[in-house]
């Protein structure tokens, strides 16, 4: 018999999951697999379990939200693990799911996993970390981890939203360098992200013919602080046709990122907080990781 191992978020989104967990477990039995189920108790939780128990299982299925998926896949790459991946989305935002398409009926998530084939992905490697979709920093980016876990799960992506909005008077521009390959891009930015995703907090969305999760480049958008009202209106104009040409923003593709920056400054890493760095290194680990999909003819 197949082996897998289940790592839950019990507090994930609106705790949905939780209603059809025995629904999910069957279709998992149905299909052949002895499940063990490891319920995580806190942060961290999830890198423990993968890392100690990804090894030994043929699938490691993750059912939670962005944040979980991290540390699974954290845990696994820890583990020198090419374990194959589940995801089912069930938390607030699920970008990196909305990303690949993923079916939101957990249920409906889980027979895809079963049914699917494992497609490999590329993973970002922050210093001694990982993110599977998005580094960002400044505006809108501590919405993720700032609002509270009950608020979220009463409100789900309309927390997200609010959690943005509440951070307009706090917004400041931050003085960052970035060794892009081998360009070098230097000025004040309101915001940054390095993704590997068409979707960033559910806020920000980019055009999926310039994102190939598994070419080995990142995507790397930059909005620096706005001299006038004509270039605001240039940035959001840019942004809503998502065509990114105005002079307020800077949109490359790359393998790697050198980043000098205020030590002070916090990150997001897939919705998790992390402490600043006066210099760090972003590297694409290309095809890291193998997901199972749905079969594109299924």
């Amino acid at each position: 018999m197949k082996k897998m191992l289940f790592i839950m978020n019990p507090c994930a989104g609106q705790k949905r999951a939780n209603r059809s967990l025995s629904d999910i477990l069957l279709e998992f039995s149905q299909a052949g697999y002895e499940v063990n189920i490891h319920m995580t108790t806190g942060r961290g939780d999830a890198v423990t379990a993968a890392q100690r128990w990804g090894r030994d299982v043929d699938l490691v299925v993750c059912c939670g939200g962005d944040g979980t998926l991290n540390e699974t896949i954290t845990g696994l790459l820890r583990a020198g693990a090419e374990t194959p991946i589940g995801y089912i989305p069930a938390g607030t935002t699920n970008d990196f799911a909305s990303s690949l398409s993923l079916s939101g009926n957990v249920v409906q998530a889980a027979r895809d996993i079963v049914e699917g084939e494992p497609v490999t992905y590329d993973v970002g490697r922050f210093g001694d970390r990982y993110f599977s979709y998005v580094a960002s920093f400044g505006a809108f980016t501590k919405s993720s981890y700032v609002v509270p876990q009950n608020i979220k799960n009463a409100l789900g992506h309309t927390a997200y939203v609010l959690g943005g909005i509440s951070e307009l008077s706090q917004i400041r521009k931050e003085h960052i360098r970035m060794e892009i390959d081998d360009q070098v891009v230097e000025d004040d930015f309101l915001f940054g992200a390095i993704c590997n995703s068409t979707s960033i907090g559910g806020i920000l969305t980019l055009d999926p013919k310039h994102v190939d999760m598994a070419d080995g480049l990142f995507e790397i958008l930059l909005v620096r602080s706005a001299q006038n009202l004509a270039e605001i209106a240039d940035c959001i104009q840019a942004v809503q046709s998502q065509k990114y040409n105005c002079e307020m923003i800077t949109f490359r593709s790359a393998r790697s990122v050198k980043i000098y920056a205020d030590p002070e400054m916090p990150w997001t890493l897939d919705g998790e907080k992390e402490d600043g760095h006066g210099e760090i290194m972003v590297e694409n680990l290309h095809h890291a990781i193998r997901l199972m999909q749905r079969k594109k003819d299924a």
